[in-house]
């Protein structure tokens, strides 16, 4: 039986996977940090920005979730599928996710957050570049 409102879903799993781009988005950078990669800064960089996006939106899910009085939490995984138990209005209803569709939406999601990271470096006004084209010369 459902018991959440649709909206009240979407929200909530919204929260669910974006916490999970946010912790994969964490774990790369420990590997681009660590990884022996020429120039890691840009990546470095786009990997910052898409975290402080997300945790942004998820700081705003979170206020919602909190106003509604609703929690999503793991209630268990094996290897094909992950359960969660959303939590409202005094009631449990839980939802099992095929875990490569996990892996898809977080796929989605951070791929969203990448093209937000770069449209709002690029919105900002561009500053003036050096000419550093004689730097390189020997």
């Amino acid at each position: 039986m459902r018991y959440l409102k649709q909206k009240e879903l979407d929200l909530a799993s919204r929260y669910l996977f974006l916490s999970m781009a946010i912790a994969v988005i964490r774990q790369d950078r420990k590997h681009f940090e660590q990884g022996k990669f020429k120039i890691k800064e840009p990546y470095m960089e786009l990997l910052g920005k898409m975290e402080l996006e997300a945790r942004e939106e998820r700081k705003h899910l979170r206020l919602q979730m909190d106003r509604q009085k609703l929690q999503v939490v793991e209630s268990g995984r094996n290897d094909s599928f992950t359960s969660f138990l959303f939590l409202a209005h005094g009631y449990e209803e839980k939802r099992n996710y095929f875990n490569p569709a996990i892996r898809k939406k977080v796929e989605l999601i951070l791929f969203e957050l990448m093209r937000k990271s770069q449209q709002s470096s690029h919105s900002k006004s561009p500053e003036p570049q050096a000419d550093h084209s004689n730097d390189l010369q020997g």
